[in-house]
Order: structure tokens, then C-alpha cells, then sequence
């Protein structure tokens, strides 16, 4: 599977990036408006509505509709694993239901001088002529994780 990766030092302390990037308000903060991202629904692994902290088991329902122009795509993520200890934590998610065959989304951060890494890990394969394409993602994958990266440096430093 291709894979797609990026990082970022924000200059923030590693708990409030940690604790920023665990619930489903920091997907919607980080996504940005031309994506028209709507949370439908986030579900703990107890099946308790809207959870603070997305624990593995939790579940996340939304819509997009890049741009405006198609209709709204449902986008389904589990939450696989979640670990956090001694100035790193990591935590994956997968595509359950999308416009995507593969999405496994690992989202790391690790305590370090100046801040808090943030690492995006992403394989993927994209939905047409399954994995002939796959390199091409990086052309839309490029302009969203800038942004992600860029705005949580924005909402958290300083």
C-alpha cells in the first residue's frame, strides 16, 4: 500500500498537543472548511455518545463534501489502538465505511526539545484502479495535512 507521511514540531507542551488531538472537536478543528466536514456521530468503546477522549473502540461518523461539488461522502473511523507514556503517544485509526478501499490513519506525538513532534502516518489506496495511482495521493494528501499541521500550530502555540 502506498503511504503518505508529514510532520511537525509545534512549540507547545506535549500534554495539551496530546489532549488537543484525542477527541473528535480537534478532527473538526484541524479540517479545513473546503473539506464541509460534519461529525455526525462519535461513539466510546461502552457505546456512550460523544465522548471527551476517543479510546480504541470509539467510533467516529461524518460527511464530506470537498469543495461543494459532490454529494456528501460518509466517512466511518475506528479507533484500533490508543497508548500514551512517557512523553509519546500514538493513536490509529481505520476506514471502516468511505471513499477509500485502505485508510489507516497513525497519529504520533513525542515530547522533544521545542515542543511536541506531531507524525502523520497514512496508508491508503485509492479508489480508482486500486493501487495504480496509489504515489498520486500524495498531490491532495499534501495541501490537507499542511493545513492540519499548520493550524494546530496556530491554535496551540503560544
Amino acid at each position: 500500500m502506498p503511504v503518505y507521511e508529514r510532520e511537525v514540531v509545534v512549540d507547545a507542551p506535549f500534554e495539551d498537543v496530546w489532549k488537543f488531538h484525542s477527541g473528535a472537536s480537534g478532527l473538526e478543528a484541524l479540517t479545513p472548511d473546503w473539506m464541509n466536514l460534519r461529525v455526525e456521530s462519535s461513539v466510546g468503546p461502552d457505546g456512550d455518545p460523544d465522548p471527551d477522549v476517543l479510546e480504541a473502540g470509539s467510533r467516529v461518523e461524518s460527511t464530506v463534501a470537498p469543495f461543494g461539488v459532490a454529494p456528501r461522502q460518509r466517512w466511518v473511523s475506528a479507533i484500533v489502538a490508543r497508548e500514551e507514556g512517557d512523553g509519546q503517544a500514538f493513536f490509529r485509526d481505520e476506514m471502516r465505511a468511505g471513499p477509500f478501499p485502505e485508510w489507516v490513519h497513525t497519529h504520533s506525538f513525542e515530547a522533544v526539545d521545542g515542543g511536541t513532534r506531531v507524525h502523520d502516518h497514512v496508508e491508503y489506496e485509492l479508489p480508482v484502479v486500486r493501487g495504480l495511482f496509489g504515489p498520486l495521493g500524495w498531490v491532495g494528501f499534501e495541501p490537507m495535512f499542511r493545513y492540519r499541521h499548520r493550524k494546530t500550530k496556530e491554535l496551540l502555540e503560544g
